[in-house]
């Protein structure tokens, strides 16, 4: 058995009401030769149809996954996972319905992912002009807080939903652990997976925002749920604190030996 056969890749892509752009995003993943699943996150009648549509024009490689009523992002990406490892999948490459992901770095992510994998593949965005200036300051103060709740730097970028997820670690610890659902799923599957052993290998990819790219970042309830999330897992560091702590020393011993 070869190791492509240990490697079987398929892309999850939630979606909510993106209808004017998901079409270009299947059809540059499937440029790639890699199947995709749709999540339909309780999207619009008129979002709901361009899928549908979308899922019976290439039905042998595209499949779609209907929420009646929305679970938000992370809810979306759990359903899509759990398709792909019943389906027989060992990997899934997450990327985002708007556009936002360069599409051309996906043979590297799977290239990384090939190269090493029991390990996440991350993004690490490079932002161009378009990025609002807002979001990308305040991503920091996650940056920051990701690193004090792992005691380490190795997440170089924790929002970003460009990246391959290795499915048996990544479902054990969802089908055992409460993670949230919505806008803080990104960051704190990551944190919950490093505190697990799972190696987190950053990718530098491009990322932009379209001008008429749809967010669903709700400012107030979104920011009340990451600051919400950050409390959890310092709390939830707090014991792992000394473990961490060990299993970093050895890492870098490791490392320098090599």
């Amino acid at each position: 058995m070869s190791a492509l056969d240990l490697h079987k890749t398929v892309v999850v892509i939630p979606v909510y009401n993106h209808e004017h752009a998901i079409g270009a995003v299947v059809e540059a993943v499937r440029r790639h030769g890699l199947p995709c699943v749709l999540v339909d996150d309780g999207c619009s009648p008129g979002c709901a149809t361009v899928l549908q549509q979308l899922a019976a024009a290439d039905a042998q490689h595209v499949s779609l996954l209907v929420h009646t009523r929305n679970q938000g992002k992370g809810g979306a990406v759990m359903t899509g996972l759990r398709h792909a490892a019943a389906k027989g999948y060992t990997h899934a490459l997450q990327i985002d319905a708007d556009g936002q992901h360069d599409s051309a770095d996906i043979p590297r992510f799977l290239t990384a992912s090939q190269a090493a994998p029991a390990a996440v593949i991350n993004g690490r965005p490079i932002y161009d002009q378009s990025v609002p200036k807002g979001r990308l300051y305040g991503r920091y103060l996650t940056h920051v807080w990701v690193w004090i709740n792992t005691l380490s730097l190795e997440i170089a970028d924790s929002m970003c939903g460009f990246r391959v997820y290795p499915l048996l670690p990544t479902l054990r610890l969802i089908d055992s652990a409460h993670i949230g659902r919505r806008m803080d799923f990104d960051t704190e599957i990551l944190v919950r997976l490093f505190w697990r052993g799972v190696r987190v290998h950053n990718l530098a990819t491009r990322v932009r925002y379209p001008a008429d790219g749809v967010s669903h970042f709700q400012v107030w309830q979104d920011n009340v749920r990451i600051s919400g999330m950050h409390t959890r897992l310092f709390l939830g560091m707090l014991p792992r604190a000394p473990f961490l702590l060990v299993r970093g020393t050895w890492r870098r011993l490791a490392g320098s030996r090599r």
